[in-house]
């Protein structure tokens, strides 16, 4: 795997993005940003499941001005995703943010973000350049306003990642061109608490998109795949993308955007990073597939276990496998490690046999197990 990328750190409220700092996970709330219990009740959940920085949409100005009152109820960073009006921006630094989203295809006059910039540099608050395909300014309009038509933009007739033509002008290059646009107005006014992100659903052009940008500013970099489906094809997806980068040693914090319950987005977003070994926060499970030799189910018990370590928070790594024969050997990279047989189990801890027991008490001694190897790291 490559060096990680080194970038410029930004602080968003007391979480650093970029520099030396852990690769951080977000999520955005999903509920109506006016309704302040709904949104800290949920706000809160994503605490408990470990949510390093959470966003939420300010579709107007009720919305912006709910956000002090959620910010004030909140232990987590609050970014304030703004799209097409520049003083839902003012209002939600009024209100205490710790960041804020600009969608530089939605926000295009340069007088007005540069109101944005003025006011948030008072406050020492970053700015994220969130750039995404679903809503890029016109071919031949980045940072220009009127006389273009969202329904003739041109946008969607520019060729993929892979499809151009040598020379041709791509939707990578667009995307591209969109951020840095938003880039030069920032340096112009001298502020340089930047986060970028550059999303689209086609893979490919995510990809290439944050490699090109990557090698060509210092800013940190948000990693996300837009609107990437359902928790599970949507997690797919988004580990195919987020995983190619990170594995490149490119980007400082990441969002799995998925059509469900934002917690799973979190789990996601640490799943990948386990999966990399960038960050290790809470239980690891690792479970065979089945197969002929299994005397169990192993698929629920896999599953079951699952939901139980969710409520762990030590790095401890847990094996379920579903025969004694392979078990030891397969889970021995485990910290504990179950193999289930007929009617009984045996319990390894580092692939060596701890205990062995009916297969009626399996669940119960494995999680004692695991809260002693927790125990003893702690």
């Amino acid at each position: 795997m490559a060096k990680r990328r080194v970038t410029k750190p930004v602080n968003v409220g007391n979480v650093q993005v970029g520099g030396d700092a852990p690769i951080t996970v977000q999520s955005m709330t999903k509920t109506d940003t006016r309704d302040v219990v709904a949104t800290v009740r949920q706000i809160r959940e994503l605490e408990e499941a470990g949510c390093d920085i959470i966003r939420s949409a300010v579709p107007d100005m009720e919305a912006a001005e709910a956000l002090g009152e959620i910010k004030r109820q909140i232990n987590i960073p609050l970014v304030a995703d703004i799209h097409f009006h520049y003083r839902l921006a003012l209002k939600a630094l009024e209100g205490g943010v710790d960041m804020l989203r600009l969608n530089p295809g939605n926000i295009r006059d340069e007088e007005k973000v540069t109101e944005v910039v003025q006011a948030a540099k008072e406050r020492d608050v970053p700015i994220r350049i969130g750039v995404n395909f679903g809503s890029l300014p016109p071919v031949g309009g980045i940072g220009k306003t009127g006389r273009f038509s969202r329904h003739l933009d041109m946008v969607n007739q520019l060729p993929k990642a892979g499809e151009e033509a040598a020379g041709e002008y791509s939707i990578v290059d667009h995307m591209v061109a969109t951020a840095l646009w938003e880039i030069g107005v920032l340096e112009s006014l001298d502020f340089d608490m930047i986060k970028i992100s550059l999303k689209a659903f086609d893979v490919p052009t995510t990809v290439e998109a944050y490699q090109r940008v990557a090698s060509m500013v210092p800013y940190p970099l948000h990693l996300g795949i837009t609107e990437a489906g359902t928790v599970k094809s949507g997690s797919i997806r988004s580990a195919a993308g987020l995983g190619l980068l990170l594995y490149e040693g490119i980007g400082d914090t990441i969002r799995v955007s998925l059509s469900g319950d934002p917690v799973e987005e979190v789990q996601a977003g640490y799943d990948i990073l386990r999966s990399l070994n960038l960050r290790q926060k809470g239980a690891t499970l690792v479970a065979c597939p089945s197969c002929g030799r299994a005397d169990v189910d192993v698929i629920s018990l896999a599953n079951t276990v699952d939901q139980m370590l969710k409520k762990v928070d030590s790095e401890v790594t847990v094996a379920v496998m579903g025969c004694e024969v392979n078990g030891p050997g397969e889970a021995k990279d485990a910290d504990v490690g179950i193999a289930a047989g007929a009617g009984r189990a045996v319990i390894f801890r580092k692939g060596v046999k701890s205990r062995v027991l009916a297969e009626a008490d399996m669940l119960t001694a494995l999680m004692e197990e695991v809260e002693a190897v927790a125990a003893e790291a702690s």
